[in-house]
Formats: structure tokens, C-alpha cells, sequence
């Protein structure tokens, strides 16, 4: 297993996810917010309203994916590359998302 594949597919796969779900979740204040997760700008609903939103959508993008990279490294060659999309997708859909709007 290739460390540059691994990487790849953070930045693929990962990014693909924090579009879907993960920058609603740490960026989508609702009109009532909760102390959990945000909750509007799926899939950048709404972004062509304000045109900042797409630069702040890929520069906290490039630290989601920064996580999942790190990572990598430390599991290098001791897991499955199966286990390991798993873990970018969780990290990057909810955990690191989760984190960011607390």
C-alpha cells in the first residue's frame, strides 16, 4: 500500500465529504442553532449569495483534509486501505466537523 494513494484519496474522498455534509455540520448555523452540530449549507446550498463562502468552504477544506493526511502517516502500512476510506470518510463527515462548530 502506497503512502501518495492514501493521500490521494484523503484529498478525493475527503473533500467529496466535507462538500456533502461535513462544512453543514461545522459551519451551518441555523436560524435556531444547537449546541451539537450546524445544520444548513448542504452540498453549498446558498453559497452564490455571498461568494466569500467558497473560499472559506476550501481553506477549512484543506485542514479537514490536512487531519486525514496526518493520520495516514502514523497508519502507514498497518491497516487495510478498506479500514482506512472508512476512517477518512467518519473523520472528515463528522468527527472533524463536530469539533469545529463546538
Amino acid at each position: 500500500q502506497n503512502i501518495l494513494a492514501k493521500n490521494l484519496i484523503v484529498v478525493t474522498v475527503g473533500f467529496l465529504c466535507w462538500y456533502i455534509i461535513g462544512f453543514p455540520l461545522a459551519f451551518g448555523a441555523p436560524d435556531e442553532p444547537n449546541k451539537f452540530a450546524g445544520g444548513t449549507h448542504f452540498a453549498m446550498d446558498g453559497f452564490w449569495d455571498s461568494k466569500t463562502k467558497f473560499r472559506e468552504w476550501l481553506f477549512q477544506g484543506a485542514f479537514c483534509a490536512t487531519g486525514g493526511t496526518i493520520v495516514s502517516g502514523a497508519m502507514a502500512e498497518r491497516t487495510q486501505l478498506k479500514g482506512f476510506i472508512v476512517y477518512t470518510v467518519l473523520l472528515t463527515s463528522i468527527i472533524y466537523p463536530i469539533v469545529i462548530w463546538w
